[in-house]
């Protein structure tokens, strides 16, 4: 006899009601949900929403990097396939485009701006708050249907009523504490690549587990395809969740072991694909014919995937690609760079509680030997494959539990020990694991607490923990709203006890522990939130977005004094440069950034009369102007709605993007007519002194007061 695990016949002893309609199934969810469960799920998917959307104009450009590159891509359909910072695709952004190419098409639907930028990003912080909750509850129904998923070795048969309750109540808590990361709602206000990163990398998380429960090859065909599409999001940190998705399914996935490993190389082969594609078309095409690949060493993507997106990032510098020192945005690597006071406030609130509902939820779901085994068709409710035995490895919450707990693992130990450059919004790859492992664990240690006295304190514990953890890291800023620190501790001893005594004193009492259960649920996510409400207020930086108040990022926090967001900090914009908004090239209804607001660029001191000049005086040329670095160009180019800068260097200013021969070329051909050297990041100036001494020798210094200028350490030449 076999169970069909997905639409039970009764439920609870009752047929099963009649079918609702679509208004009532949108609302309340399938027929055999629990009616609270759609609303609540609802009510966590609108809190998400408004946290990554409120007041999102604010934010302006955001990223000045990321902005200008999809502003040249709505200017140029060469620019947006190969990710050019500027229309003319000189050069490209130091990631693959994959992130620019979503946000790129909304800006050429609707007309670049600051909603129709950033926009996309919320929406994919929303779904994937919604993945994670699906992930997270499905892993219970699965299980809950032909066992008990706490104490999975007794053997019990489950009520599926119950086990669907529990899905949801693990999906709900996996759902809100993704939703109240401070570092992911940052960062999904803004325009960097990882919120569609972690979109992707946790969709793939979905269908591995649905190809786990199910054995079936062509949803880990749809996991290796999503880990394929991130990795032409953000490269090498897209294969952090392989270790994880491969082992799992190796080990827990039904059916023979060749079988298992016949589908992941299948699997394997779609992920290579989907992969390399981007990378093997550019790296094919002519380099004459397409942009520099900024970041790269040898303009290739393969130097950049090795080299500065990969083992730089690993080891430094010396690893290759110009990976650069770490230390200074997310403090020195080590066991404890996640909890030190950079990092800590934006991700590890929950990661102490998450290690433990880890540990416990993989004994709770260990079966005993001695036991009777289930077929695989009863769990699966796949009767066309090969039939075994449900051994512990089956069990849904326990394959869940090391999907994300490999997920989890890998990402502390990767983003600890790096010695590149690593920025605090990083981080936000670990929300999902983070959350997950919340919501699988903690039910499943209540379950387990009132099961049997031998846990009582495993949800006292984990309050516990999470309470002191909370009440350090919200004293390491005691002068704001030093209230909460004592109101979170309080909080969490008062339910931590309460249920210790509750549950010593004898059974029957689950109301009352329930209401405990509550309140420390709200204690342990009081800090996280009140970090996350921080985004709304002011404007995140764009180029180092976290969330908190001033002293809590790095950099000031958001928008505090002396940070990178802060006035006069490093993500201020030079004066001049934001004179004009891209309103005024026909951009469409979106909305636009406000005028003088920037929002993370780092350079371009060009001032309003200069680029005046430079369009009065451009004639047929290509670039308007040609300058040092990215965060020049960027600057330039936003201001003045998408017309091509060349920046020399890249993103810091070091890349050999240009040689002697290209800009002779450039000069004759007419397509350059201007170059500034000296100020910004670096270009010509570092690293570059042919380039240097050429337009020293044959441009012609351009007198400051022909532009209204009153000359600076930049040295604007005319050339040809």
């Amino acid at each position: 006899m076999t169970v069909d695990v997905e639409r039970p016949a009764a439920v609870g002893g009752r047929r099963r009601p009649a079918g609702r309609g679509l208004p009532a199934r949108i609302l309340l969810g399938p027929v055999d949900d629990p009616r609270w469960a759609r609303p609540a799920l609802l009510g966590v998917l609108a809190l998400a929403a408004v946290l990554y959307t409120w007041a999102l104009g604010r934010n302006g450009y955001a990223n000045d990097y990321y902005s200008a590159a999809i502003l040249s891509g709505t200017r140029s359909w060469k620019a947006f396939f190969f990710g050019a910072v500027d229309a003319g695709s000189f050069i490209t952004v130091d990631k693959p485009p994959f992130a620019l190419w979503v946000m790129g098409l909304s800006a050429r639907i609707f007309g670049f701006g600051t909603w129709s930028m950033l926009l996309p990003q919320a929406l994919a912080g929303v779904a994937s708050v919604a993945l994670v909750h699906s992930a997270v509850r499905r892993a219970f129904a699965w299980a809950g249907r032909t066992e008990d998923p706490v104490f999975a070795w007794t053997g019990r048969t489950g009520d599926p009523a119950l086990a669907g309750a529990r899905g949801h109540v693990a999906g709900l808590v996996a759902g809100l504490v993704m939703t109240l990361t401070p570092i992911t709602v940052a960062i999904n206000r803004d325009n960097n690549p990882d919120t569609i990163l972690v979109l992707l990398l946790v969709a793939a998380a979905w269908f591995c587990a649905e190809a786990i429960r199910t054995g079936r090859m062509r949803t880990l065909v749809l996991c290796g395809l999503l880990v394929g599409m991130a990795f032409t999001t953000k490269m090498l940190q897209a294969y952090l969740v392989l270790p994880a998705f491969a082992l799992v399914y190796l080990y827990a996935a039904p059916g023979r072991l060749l079988r298992r490993l016949g589908h992941l190389l299948v699997a394997g082969a779609v992920l290579l694909v989907s992969s390399a594609w981007w990378m093997v078309v550019v790296d094919l095409w002519p380099a004459a014919d397409r942009p520099y690949i900024g970041g790269s060493t040898d303009n290739t993507v393969w130097d950049l995937v090795i080299g500065y997106n990969g083992l730089g990032r690993i080891f430094g510098r010396e690893g290759g690609g110009g990976g650069g020192g770490g230390a200074g945005f997310g403090g020195a690597s080590g066991a404890g760079r996640l909890f030190n006071d950079i990092m800590a406030g934006q991700i590890s609130w929950l990661i102490p509680f998450a290690a433990l509902a880890l540990i416990a939820g993989l004994i709770l779901t260990t079966r005993r030997p001695g036991r009777t085994p289930v077929p695989d068709s009863a769990l699966t409710g796949d009767r066309s494959g090969p039939v075994g035995l449900l051994t512990e490895r089956s069990s849904g919450p326990r394959a869940a539990l090391l999907l994300w707990g490999g997920w989890l693992v890998v990402h502390y130990a990767v983003f600890s020990f790096s010695a590149g450059t690593f920025h605090p919004y990083y981080s936000t790859a670990l929300a999902p694991a983070v959350a997950a492992l919340a919501g699988l664990g903690g039910v499943l240690m209540w379950q387990a607490y009132r099961r049997t006295r031998a846990w009582a304190w495993a949800p006292p514990l984990g309050i516990a923990v999470t309470g002191a953890w909370a009440f350090v890291l919200l004293r390491r800023t005691p002068t704001w709203t030093p209230w909460l620190a004592y109101a979170v501790a309080g909080l969490c001893a008062v339910a931590a006890l309460g249920l210790l005594v509750l549950r010593l004193g004898g059974r029957g009492r689950t109301r009352p522990a329930a209401v405990a259960l509550i309140l420390g649920l709200v204690g342990g996510l009081a800090g996280p939130a009140a970090y996350a409400l921080t985004p709304l207020s002011s404007a995140v930086n764009g180029t180092n977005p976290t969330a908190g108040p001033a002293g809590s990022g790095g950099f000031g926090g958001v928008g505090g004094p002396g940070g990178m967001g802060g006035p006069g900090g490093m993500g201020a914009p030079p004066a001049g440069t934001r004179d004009r908004v891209p309103g005024q090239r026909g951009d469409g209804p979106m909305g636009n950034p406000p005028a003088g607001f920037g929002g993370g660029g780092r350079g371009g001191n060009v001032s309003a009369a200069m680029i005046s000049y430079l369009e009065k005086n451009r004639g047929g040329a290509t670039w308007l102007l040609a300058v040092g670095s990215a965060q020049s160009a960027s600057s330039i180019i936003l201001s003045t709605g998408g017309e091509p800068v060349i920046a020399m260097g890249g993103f810091t200013g070091s890349d050999a993007a240009m040689t002697v021969a290209t800009l002779k070329e450039y000069v004759t051909s007419g397509r350059l007519k201007y170059i500034m050297l000296g100020g910004g990041m670096g270009g010509p100036e570092r690293g570059n002194d042919e380039v240097t001494a050429w337009v020293k020798a044959n441009g012609t210094l351009v007198d400051a007061s022909e532009y209204g200028g009153t000359g600076t350490a930049q040295a604007l030449y005319k050339l040809g």
